[in-house]
């Protein structure tokens, strides 16, 4: 069976700290669907595709007659027709993250033309508030719903709560602090967890994002505690955090959503 041709092109990629690449693919003579922000798209390289120098050794080959498909939510604005935009982290063992990382501007890759996933905000109330908290690329889905415009006048409290290792590992900090300064009912929480590596000092909160939620860290900034009556929480990253995140707000009255069971909790595990 043939591999399916080459349908897009990287029309910019930047690694924004090691092991961490903002990369925007254009389609190739054909137009992109509508999506809805919080979505995924897929994308495919060739077996033979070279991986990154830094990249550990495959434990075998993949098969040459399949292509290599993986799925990334999409960062960039369901306005912005001309790209979709994605944040990945580097898998130096994995399969197809190093050849991603091979690719420059002008090179061509495939993209699916069908954009799907449910981590939207289609069943969360008008006026609602929102506290969408990640850890790494999760905060991909989030910089969507943001860039489309889902601060801007919606009457609601919008908080987003951002883990990373290291304050250089915090992509996209400029602009939610910018957002944060031009919207008043918005607010950015960077988390760093090994703060004793930063240099200059880190100041902000460090430890796990969950310290941000259950030390009280959100309910000051936000001048009250969110509760189910009038909060929709969102969970994108690493699972355990997801899952401790999960036990303790159940704690407190949350649900996990599900359309037959409607809830508060919303989740998207990234690996």
């Amino acid at each position: 069976m043939a591999l399916p041709e080459p349908n897009a092109v990287v029309v910019r990629r930047r690694e924004v700290a090691p092991g961490l690449l903002v990369i925007r693919v254009a389609p190739s003579g054909w137009i992109l669907p509508d999506f809805t922000p919080g979505q995924f798209a897929v994308l495919g390289l060739p077996p033979s595709a070279p991986r990154c120098e830094n990249a550990e050794p495959e434990e075998a080959p993949p098969r040459p007659d399949l292509l290599l498909r993986r799925a990334y939510s999409i960062a960039s604005s369901s306005r912005a027709r001309e790209y979709l935009e994605f944040f990945v982290a580097l898998v130096r063992s994995g399969t197809f993250t190093p050849r991603l990382w091979a690719l420059r501007e002008g090179d061509p890759l495939w993209l699916s033309p069908r954009v799907t996933g449910m981590f939207t905000l289609a069943e969360v109330p008008a006026g609602t508030d929102l506290v969408l908290v990640a850890t790494g690329t999760g905060l991909a889905p989030y910089m969507s719903m943001l860039r489309s415009g889902v601060a801007a006048g919606a009457g609601r409290r919008i908080a987003v709560v951002h883990g990373a290792r290291h304050s250089w590992d915090l992509a996209y900090r400029a602009e939610l602090v910018a957002l944060e300064r031009a919207e008043p009912r918005f607010t950015y929480l960077p988390v760093v967890s090994r703060p004793l590596e930063e240099s200059p000092p880190w100041s902000a909160a460090s430890g796990y994002v969950q310290d941000v939620w259950f030390k009280g860290l959100l309910e000051a900034r936000l001048g009250r505690r969110p509760s189910p009556r009038d909060t929709h929480v969102f969970l994108c990253g690493n699972p355990a955090m997801v899952d401790d995140m999960v036990e303790r707000l159940e704690a407190e009255g949350f649900r996990e959503h599900t359309r037959k069971s409607p809830g508060q909790i919303h989740v998207e595990r990234y690996w």
